[in-house]
């Protein structure tokens, strides 16, 4: 959890640090950007870190744990938290959702990775990372599909394709005028948005859809389709799945990896590593499981 910060987090910070601490739990507020990650990068092999806060949090603590036998819990009380619907905890209270991260058995999903970084749930190349540096300025009395729909339209005001090539497993798959290209880990991202409803994080491939050309009313009438999970059947979309997608532009063009920006690049190389990252998720829920003693730590 972050120091100072507004709306829910804030709220629930002192109650969370206290009943993590009254479970054994080292427990600590971050200080701003990048401490999570080094809080997380601190903590000892095989423990357990514990990402209280949205996708943001937990990207920052992926990035401290990827490649590691750390394990990563979440209590989910952010904006989007895209990466919680993707293991079953979006809807468990906050008490509910501590108890499981610091006590319940670990299951393992894929890791994905970027040009280097990291990736839980979702990696947007184009329009969608272009409508997720809008979010940053949209009002913060706006949350997740609000924020999303905010930005998305403040967007549509310049939209310009560029022009990409992309390939699936070395297949090329696409070339020319590219409004969006998400490679996802889970179904959702942008605070819920159905963009991949066939991915499944645990069965070591990258589910990739690809929107192509596309006009500003196209993008506004496509929209509810988008909403409801249903834009797959339009002749201007498709899907792929595949362990590797290398997309390259002749500019640089916007990418975002679970919400955060990454630097413009020309060429994106994604990859999954099956089953490559340690969590606390809602199979163990749905099992009913029983707490058991674990090293944990919390950011």
């Amino acid at each position: 959890m972050e120091k100072g910060q507004p709306g829910k987090v804030g709220r629930l910070s002192g109650a969370i640090l206290k009943a993590a601490r009254e479970k054994g739990a080292r427990a600590f507020l971050t200080e701003g950007p990048g401490h999570a990650t080094e809080l997380s990068r601190n903590a000892p092999e095989g423990a357990r870190v514990v990402a209280v806060g949205g996708d943001g949090t937990v990207h920052e603590v992926l990035r401290g744990l990827a490649g590691t036998d750390k394990v990563l819990g979440v209590v989910p009380i952010g904006s989007g938290n895209d990466f919680a619907r993707m293991l079953g905890l979006r809807e468990l209270p906050w008490r509910e959702a501590l108890e499981l991260a610091l006590f319940a058995q670990e299951e393992a999903i894929d890791l994905c990775w970027v040009n280097g970084e990291p990736f839980g749930a979702s990696l947007g190349i184009g329009f969608d990372a272009l409508v997720a540096k809008k979010a940053l300025s949209a009002p913060p009395f706006l949350r997740g599909m609000p924020r999303y729909l905010y930005a998305l339209f403040g967007v549509l005001k310049e939209l310009r394709l560029p022009e990409g090539r992309v390939a699936v497993d070395g297949e090329e798959v696409h070339w020319g005028p590219l409004l969006l290209l998400a490679v996802m880990n889970g179904p959702a991202y942008g605070g819920g948005i159905p963009i991949a409803p066939m991915a499944d994080p645990r069965d070591g491939q990258l589910s990739v859809i690809l929107a192509r050309s596309f006009t500003r009313p196209g993008v506004v009438f496509i929209l509810p389709r988008l909403l409801l999970g249903r834009h797959l059947s339009h002749p201007q979309v498709v899907a792929f799945a595949g362990r590797e997608v290398v997309v390259e532009f002749a500019h640089p063009v916007p990418a975002h990896a679970d919400g955060e920006l990454l630097p413009e690049a020309r060429l994106y190389r994604a990859r999954v590593e099956p089953l490559g990252l340690k969590v606390v998720g809602g199979r163990a829920a749905a099992r009913g499981e029983k707490p058991i003693l674990s090293p944990v730590g919390v950011g």
